[in-house]
């Protein structure tokens, strides 16, 4: 186990670029067009040379040749020199290619209970701007979730100082059972029942608006800017207001049939137990979530109910201070998270497991005993444990992921644009 948290990804882009994205290419490159492959390696690496993008993508120096040749026509690479220490030599600089990112600007957003959060980036997927604004205290409906939407593409592109026809898609994540292939919102605690939203938005804003469940977003945060950018298979468990789970196959985010799998934490783990917010009962989500804690902190603690991040904060407190009761609390959250993870091993066989989150910070959900637990109920016989890292990203993690969301939905239509130009 990583003990330590990890820290936020949202960091300035130095030159040379970084690059974000998959660094593995998985088996689905091959269904890519060769110009849509070169292009996303060279957004992953940042800044490549093209004798490395020949023998990461496996196609011949000459094809290379062409091929960057036709995407610097279109306006979507450029020649830069080479300034890595690995290839300096002297005399003639060595030159490598980076995607051109100016104009193309992509959007992604959060919808929470308590705070909603923005993120504006580039088209090699650097940060130019963030937004936050507070989440209403109630279900929105439809036109509120877009009001919501509009306010904070509106925000972003002030801050930044951008033109809203440079915009070309906009990611949105949020809680819930989400259709990720019609845009449709099934069920979330944040929003109406069978909610239209990316349709919807998409005609409101004159652009595509790509809806997914937020457990994924922040998969694709690991798959794009994390941990997970150099592994092909991996589990993110998250614990906010909810608990989710995502799980990358492949190099790839796993959905199921119908983009709605992996809801970890509607799993249910006590016949007629806690009731859940989803309305039913014995949910993993209903005695781990921060509204399951905070329901049990009111009570430990003598006190009104109030928000639950002022309850888990108190409740945390007190248990650091040596309060059996709150500490009671956690201890058993901890128990019935073991369980859930143990689930997934048995399930899923990952090698890794990242526990994610802004609830990370309270360690006593991912104690020594809660992973010890874990192995206990898992049978491992014959294989290595799954290793257990703990990242404790910022708020805006959550965002930056439903970019990635967009960057993915957008590179080939970009691609298919340029070379009709």
């Amino acid at each position: 186990m990583t003990g330590s948290p990890e820290a936020d990804p949202a960091g300035s882009v130095t030159a040379p670029p970084q690059g974000v994205g998959p660094l593995l290419p998985g088996a689905q490159r091959e269904v890519r067009p060769l110009r849509q492959q070169i292009l996303e390696h060279v957004r992953a690496q940042g800044r490549v040379a093209r004798a490395e993008i020949s023998r990461a993508l496996g196609i011949s120096a000459g094809s290379v040749t062409t091929l960057t040749s036709e995407l610097i026509a279109m306006g979507l690479l450029r020649e830069v020199e080479n300034v890595s220490p690995a290839t300096t030599t002297r005399g003639r600089p060595r030159v490598a290619l980076e995607l051109v990112a100016e104009g193309r600007l992509v959007i992604g957003i959060k919808i929470s209970d308590e705070r909603n959060t923005a993120v504006l980036v580039d088209f090699a997927g650097t940060i130019l701007a963030d937004a936050a604004r507070p989440a209403p205290p109630m279900r929105r409906s439809l036109d509120q979730t877009c009001d919501e939407i509009g306010a904070l593409i509106e925000a972003v592109l002030t801050r930044a100082g951008r033109a809203r026809e440079e915009l070309l898609a906009v990611g949105v994540g949020l809680s819930g059972m989400v259709d990720h292939e019609t845009g449709t919102v099934l069920w979330s605690p944040h929003l109406g029942p069978d909610m239209p939203l990316g349709p919807e938005a998409s005609r409101r804003f004159g652009l595509p608006v790509i809806i997914d469940n937020d457990a994924n977003m922040l998969t694709l945060a690991e798959l794009w800017f994390g941990a997970g950018r150099e592994r092909s298979d991996f589990a993110v468990v998250t614990i906010e207001h909810g608990l989710g789970m995502g799980l990358v196959i492949d190099n790839r985010l796993y959905r199921g049939e119908r983009s709605m799998g992996l809801e970890l934490g509607h799993t249910k783990v006590q016949l007629d137990g806690a009731l859940c917010r989803c309305g039913k009962r014995g949910c993993l989500e209903a005695y781990v979530a921060d509204y399951a804690l905070a329901r049990e902190a009111a009570t430990a603690l003598a006190r009104a109910p109030q928000s639950p991040q002022v309850m888990l904060d108190a409740l945390y407190a007190e248990a650091k201070a040596g309060n059996r009761a709150a500490r009671s609390i956690f201890d058993r959250a901890g128990r019935y998270l073991a369980l859930g993870l143990s689930n997934v091993i048995q399930i899923f066989d990952p090698e890794l497991i990242i526990l994610s989150g802004e609830r990370m910070r309270y360690d006593y959900l991912y104690a020594e005993e809660v992973l010890a637990e874990m192995s206990a109920l898992t049978l491992v016989e014959g294989r290595m444990p799954a290793r257990v890292e703990i990242h404790a990203w910022g708020d805006l993690v959550w965002a930056r992921g439903a970019s990635a969301l967009a960057l993915a939905a957008v590179t080939g239509t970009v691609l298919a644009g340029a070379r009709a130009a």
